[in-house]
């Protein structure tokens, strides 16, 4: 389902800086063979557009980009992954040691 963003939506811009023929041959073939890409987020300029569409956008700070046109109100999806059992207690037994120290204050 495309989504069509309208001007001033926070929408999300790809940009390729470098394509495959332009990456240097020091690179490991797996990395090499593919863009480099840069994402970047800011509020739409056009008056509508599509995901694929060429854009401009607005950042935060102000500057005007171009790019292709990804997501409009983009989500972070990242966490921080499963608690680790070697880290439940860190805390406590740091204060602990502190404590123990007489450096609690």
């Amino acid at each position: 389902m495309k989504q069509t963003a309208k001007k001033n939506d926070w929408v999300r811009i790809m940009q390729i800086i470098l394509t495959p023929e332009e990456r240097l041959e020091s690179l490991p073939d797996s990395t090499r063979k593919v863009a480099l890409k840069c994402w970047m987020n800011g509020f739409l300029l056009d008056d509508t557009a599509e995901p694929g569409d060429t854009v401009s956008i607005e950042t935060l700070i102000g500057r005007k980009v171009t790019g292709t046109l990804y997501e409009a109100w983009p989500q972070y999806s990242h966490g921080f992954g499963r608690q680790q059992p070697a880290l439940i207690h860190a805390g406590n037994e740091v204060r602990r040691i502190m404590k123990e120290a007489g450096k609690d204050e």
